[in-house]
């Protein structure tokens, strides 16, 4: 594998030399070296985000980065709402593990999971905003493809 692509530019042509693979996996393979290709989906659907948006949409160097720190943003959002989840369901098993039912601990569990989902769906909404800003017209086109047919799930 290459590794002696520029991290200032050029970095497909230079990676097309190096390794000898087409043009058309520089970038998949920029994202896989750079960005953690043995990341968990981190509740995208694919077990590499960013490595798949960088092969189906196409994505340059600058695009990578952007794109990067906004999956990170996302994958730390989706890790709180977990810790949540989890603190509801111990609140849920404490509702009902006494001799009375606590409705008041099942009412804190409901209430932390509506506002876990709440803010996570607000996360995802700026996230693909940002994501809107950093792509092209034909990008967008594939990445609403991808998000309506359950490819990519948000």
């Amino acid at each position: 594998m290459c590794h002696s692509h520029s991290h200032h530019g050029g970095w497909a042509r230079e990676h097309h030399a190096g390794c000898g693979c087409g043009p058309r996996h520089a970038a998949e393979h920029f994202a896989h070296h750079h960005f953690g290709g043995g990341d968990p989906a981190g509740g995208f659907g694919v077990r590499r985000p960013l490595r798949f948006l960088a092969w189906k949409l196409g994505l340059d160097e600058p695009q990578l980065e952007q794109l990067a720190a906004i999956i990170n943003e996302l994958r730390t959002e989706r890790a709180q709402a977990a810790v949540d989840d989890r603190r509801a369901l111990a609140l849920l098993a404490d509702a009902v593990a006494g001799d009375s039912f606590d409705a008041a601990k099942a009412a804190e569990a409901a209430r932390l999971r509506t506002e876990s989902q709440d803010r996570l769906q607000k996360r995802v909404a700026e996230a693909l905003s940002r994501m809107h800003q950093q792509l092209q017209p034909d990008q967008r086109n594939r990445l609403a493809y991808l998000l309506r047919t359950g490819t990519l799930a948000m």
